[in-house]
């Protein structure tokens, strides 16, 4: 149905009146318009005045298959709605909760056999947390169980189980990396300012750094920056005491800070520090998983082969609110004996309708090849973004598959970034409004060096990438005039 004039007017005074938007200022709509869209098709929206947009950052890293497989995946989830509209996964299973834990752990690599359901990103992360914490304590548990069965022949490793049974609780993750906004995963998140105003946090996370190299020094060669992060990252997990530290937890390339990929031997590197200290290492894919690096996991390209991955986002392209920790045979098997049991749960976590729309999300990627599309044209993608390093405010472009950012700088020659004042004028006082009125979604970011983050849909091709480049190159061209 088409959204009339009267409509309009009545959603403004209802969405300034009563919505909440999520990271937004609301003063901004004392003066302005909220920006209302109504309907969506391949890659582009469409607002409630008509205007139509180039949607390159698929909703928020997350429609993976674009906007155009509504009805089809309307009518999964309609069937499941006859059949079972509810019932929990507390207990008890049921049959799409079941079919799409056996297809996620048949798509994700190695042993990552164990599917455990939630809402979203920030649950999983979360729950991800949960589960590293109880399981040393379920581990040590067994152990104890195990060798006070024959106390006399076992003595020894008694009483190393004894030992080592205080509780690992501790986390490390990167600077500026965002993981999510509940309490727990907002205390691994690396970016001060999301942190600060709720702070006292979850104990206890250390930050190390993180795998951007434009402004390491220039002389540094790859080796050397692997080594300095790899080093870095262990002299932290000594500080913290390895026998205190239950989980590392990174993105396969990160999003925030815009896009960094990980140097030649980084992941093969932390691999090796977890194992040597007995630490799960889990993946967050909750943006990278599913498609946008050209793997349905980025754990895959980078043979990061982590102990956990948390996901959400691309598993159902946004379609539908769910989220999943995929667990190793290895981190499953404490959980599996006697009155074992990981303490956690979630009402709509694996809901069946839910489920039924994941399914069908992943039997329409696999159906249009979507996978094989990422990487066929990826480097296409590089290449035309590849055309804005010649404007004079573009500093950097980072990123692999359909998951890229731009770097920009005050002076490309120095590298000097804009201060903070100088931000708030670019991002906030000009670009984001700039490309919106322009016809393109992205996002102009500040929470490193700023960016702006480019994302499409993974069915967007080359007309997309060029009408991409076109408006960022326009809009940028004036941002340089204007900060000059």
């Amino acid at each position: 149905m088409a959204t009339t004039t009267l409509d309009v007017g009545v959603l403004q005074r209802a969405a300034k009146d009563h919505l909440w938007l999520h990271f937004t200022r609301m003063a901004g709509f004392e003066t302005q318009d909220v920006p209302i869209i109504v309907r969506g098709e391949g890659c582009y929206l469409e607002d409630a005045n008509g205007k139509r947009y180039l949607d390159a950052l698929a909703g928020l890293f997350s429609v993976n298959i674009g906007y155009s497989f509504g009805e089809e995946i309307g009518q999964a989830a309609l069937e499941q709605m006859r059949e079972l509209p509810f019932y929990t996964n507390w207990s008890y299973a049921h049959p799409r909760a079941i079919e799409l834990a056996a297809e996620v752990a048949s798509l994700a690599p190695g042993d990552l056999n164990r599917v455990f359901f939630c809402s979203g990103g920030s649950e999983a992360v979360e729950s991800a947390w949960k589960l590293a914490r109880q399981y040393y304590r379920a581990r040590g548990s067994r152990t104890i169980e195990s060798a006070l069965a024959e106390p006399e022949t076992r003595h020894d490793e008694l009483r190393a189980a004894l030992a080592g049974s205080q509780p690992r609780y501790k986390v490390i993750a990167r600077h500026i990396a965002y993981h999510g906004t509940t309490l727990g995963a907002l205390s691994i998140n690396g970016i001060p300012a999301l942190r600060t105003p709720f702070e006292p946090l979850v104990p206890e996370v250390r930050h190390v750094s993180n795998t951007n190299r434009y402004h390491r020094p220039p002389e540094e060669t790859e080796e050397e920056f692997t080594r300095f992060l790899l080093d870095e990252l262990e002299q932290a997990i000594l500080a913290l005491g390895p026998e205190t530290v239950c989980m590392v937890h990174m993105e396969p390339v990160q999003n925030a800070g815009g896009a960094f990929t990980p140097p030649e031997g980084y992941w093969r590197g932390v691999r090796e520090l977890c194992d040597r200290y007995d630490i799960l290492l889990s993946a967050d894919e909750v943006i990278t998983g599913f498609g946008r690096l050209g793997y349905w996991f980025g754990s895959e390209r980078y043979d990061i082969r982590p102990d956990l991955i948390t996901s959400a986002k691309g598993l159902s392209s946004s379609y539908a609110a769910i989220g999943a920790v995929i667990a190793t045979d290895r981190v499953m098997e404490p959980f599996l004996h006697d009155t074992s049991m990981f303490s956690h749960g979630i009402t709509f976590g694996g809901h069946p309708v839910m489920c039924a729309i994941a399914l069908k999300n992943i039997e329409i990627m696999k159906r249009e090849g979507i996978i094989e599309h990422v990487r066929a044209n990826e480097d296409a993608f590089r290449r035309t973004l590849a055309q804005l390093l010649d404007l004079p405010i573009v500093g950097d472009l980072r990123g692999t598959g359909y998951f890229y950012a731009i770097e920009l700088v005050k002076d490309k020659d120095t590298r000097e970034t804009f201060s903070d004042e100088e931000c708030e004028k670019l991002l906030r006082g000009y670009l984001s409004n700039a490309l919106y009125d322009a016809g393109l979604i992205c996002r102009a970011d500040d929470r490193g060096d700023p960016v702006i983050q480019i994302s499409p849909p993974l069915v967007a091709g080359q007309a997309e990438f060029d009408e991409i480049a076109g408006i960022l190159g326009d809009v940028l061209a004036e941002a340089s005039m204007r900060m000059r």
